[in-house]
């Protein structure tokens, strides 16, 4: 029987197991599904051909016909879009913001990949775009999706250019429509209407974003910018800041919703979000609106909407009212929403970021990454300045608990002997055992605080590197240079040696590029796991269990090895830590180490007596 106490060992051993299980999961089971999935959205596109050639829907019934991104861009006039951080076009059928890129971010790390789309026009497949406007009941001529705006010939929308756009409905109603923008992401949008007629009308302002997605048979898909659907841990679906609340809901569960989500709100902001990228209405602040979040199902595309309507204003015969919305759409960027959250006193819109159940962990170690960050220009470095930030704030109670290890590495001896001597009676064994500890001044406890205690610290500074946009495409050196992504190395093609492409091998190539992917940062992180769990003491631990705590480096590295890499340096930086912080307890108390014992290896020289 054990004669470490047994909640102690427990825990340990729970802690080990729970965390094992968590990426086992996370990374074993859920990155296989979404190749699944993906392999299944392929085989769904090539059936949805097939039925396209017939001009059928998945669901049978005549579809809408798609045509290609240019074409689709080709059916309007445009005015065009050039700003610091933007490129793209408003669309002068309509008046709707319908074709942006964004300058600053390419699809891959080869900057010679195309910009990131975040709009695309209306008629091509993944149609995504935001406009603002009037409705008002039994009232002829409002400007729609079909609507003909004028514009002055060769206006250019810049930040320094704003572009005012005009529409007359012949019935007495003109409107105009000014569009400004800045030099990163937010646009301005000024409404006008001036009642020309002999009668008074009544109007409401609104702003909406659409975005349309391609739907299968059950309507059951999330969206990608192509038009196609993703599910995962982070969220992407709609998001907003209404009546005091966050509200937020993933595609996956958004399209299941049989009726609309309507909130009433003073001020707030609402729209649609991927993982980096955000396309979000700010209406008035200081006026109460109407916001809802829906979906159309359709027969080739689901409609995604997030929408809100004013307050309804009449506008007297020889009256002018305007109403000005502004439109968020870019790249998530933690101080530039901050900075609009409080220069347009837009409520709590850097929680656009998805923060996680540990928010308040998460953001305080996002702005200490930022800082770090902003005086070193490479995130990387940020990352393992971070973390030694951690291990300070950790530092008393770890070292208490490495103490009390290397106080029970040392008595290790005795504890053999206390096993065998009373082998037959585990009572006295138990008794004996807590009568050592409480002689040498140990606490058994000690050992799984620390760990314990860093693991919502862990998994927080896991959703900052995984959410924040800042690590996305960012380098680090040698091989790696995308901290988002996992490691590109591979142990399978020798990192490279070999020439051949785990992923295009025949049959198995699945495997090789996925929980086979074992890069060069992962088996740093399996030695350093290694050599920080053998400094630990095996005290009471029977054969299988020691057995089960051998291999845990192992698994943790199947697991970890699919993780963004940056993850993964955090890990191996802090197990570097942990070791160093270990040998130097273990040489003060005079217990021998593994790292001695290799040091001795390869000197050829003998363990002091």
């Amino acid at each position: 029987m054990s004669t470490q106490p047994q909640s102690s060992r427990n825990s340990t051993i729970f802690f080990i197991i729970a965390i094992a299980a968590v990426f086992a999961y996370e990374f074993l089971v859920l990155e296989p599904q979404e190749k699944r999935k993906e392999a299944a959205a392929q085989a769904a596109a090539a059936q949805q051909q097939a039925l396209a050639k017939q001009g059928l829907a998945p669901n049978g019934q005549p579809m809408t016909v798609f045509v290609p991104r240019d074409q689709a861009e080709a059916l309007s006039p445009r005015i065009k879009i050039d700003t610091p951080a933007l490129t793209g076009s408003v669309a002068l059928k309509g008046a709707d913001i319908d074709d942006l890129f964004l300058k600053g971010y390419h699809v891959t790390v080869d900057p010679r990949s195309p910009l990131v789309e975040l709009f695309r026009p209306q008629g091509a497949l993944g149609a995504y775009f935001a406009t603002t406007g009037w409705t008002g009941a039994n009232v002829p001529g409002l400007p729609g999706p079909g609507t003909a705006w004028t514009a002055p010939a060769g206006a250019v929308l810049s930040p320094s250019h704003p572009v005012t756009l005009t529409y007359d409905n012949g019935q007495g109603l003109q409107f105009a429509r000014t569009i400004a923008v800045d030099d990163h992401y937010l646009f301005t949008v000024t409404d006008q209407v001036t009642n020309k007629g002999a009668a008074g009308v009544t109007l409401a302002p609104y702003g909406s974003v659409q975005r349309q997605c391609v739907a299968d048979a059950q309507h059951k898909d999330p969206c990608l910018a192509d038009g196609t659907i993703r599910s995962g841990v982070v969220h992407e679906g709609y998001i907003g800041w209404l009546g005091d609340q966050l509200r937020l809901k993933k595609y996956r569960d958004w399209i299941k919703a049989t009726d609309p989500v309507q909130v009433t709100s003073t001020g707030g902001w609402l729209g649609v979000t991927d993982k980096y990228w955000m396309a979000s209405l700010i209406p008035d602040q200081h006026e109460t609106v109407q916001g809802t979040f829906r979906v159309t199902p359709a027969n080739t595309a689901n409609v995604f909407e997030a929408d809100f309507v004013a307050p309804a204003q009449l506008v007297q015969p020889g009256a002018t009212i305007a109403q000005t919305t502004r439109i968020y759409a870019g790249a998530k960027i933690v101080p530039l929403l901050q900075g609009y959250q409080k220069a347009l006193g837009a409520p709590q819109l850097d929680q656009a970021v998805d923060w996680g159940m540990f928010w308040f962990l998460t953001r305080p170690l996002f702005a200490i990454v930022e800082f770090f960050y902003s005086h070193v220009g490479n995130f990387g470095l940020a990352i393992l300045m971070l973390t030694v930030c951690v291990r300070l704030a950790f530092f008393p109670l770890a070292n208490k608990s490495y103490e009390s290890m290397s106080k029970m590495r040392k008595i290790q001896p005795q504890v053999e002997a206390l096993k065998k001597r009373h082998e037959k009676d585990p009572a006295k064994q138990q008794q004996e055992m807590m009568a050592l500890y409480q002689q040498e001044k140990i606490n058994p406890f000690l050992g799984c605080v620390p760990m314990l205690l860093q693991i919502p610290v862990f998994f927080s500074l896991y959703k900052v590197l995984s959410v924040t946009i800042e690590m996305r495409h960012a380098p680090f050196f040698g091989w790696v240079h995308d901290l988002s992504a996992r490691d590109p190395s591979t142990l399978v093609n020798l990192f490279g040696l070999l020439p051949f492409s785990p992923a295009a091998t025949p049959f198995i190539g699945g495997v090789l590029d996925g929980p086979m992917h074992i890069g060069v940062w992962p088996l740093i992180y399996l030695v350093t796991m290694w050599l920080s769990m053998s400094m630990s003491p095996q005290t009471g631990m029977d054969p299988t269990q020691q057995k089960i705590m051998q291999f845990m480096p192992l698994l943790f590295t199947f697991s970890i090895s699919q993780v963004a890499v940056g993850v993964v340096i955090y890990w191996s930086w802090s197990n570097c830590i942990t070791i160093t912080q270990q040998y130097v307890i273990m040489r003060r108390f005079k217990v021998d180490n593994p790292i001695d014992d290799i040091i001795r290896r390869l000197t050829g020289k003998t363990a002091p007596a």
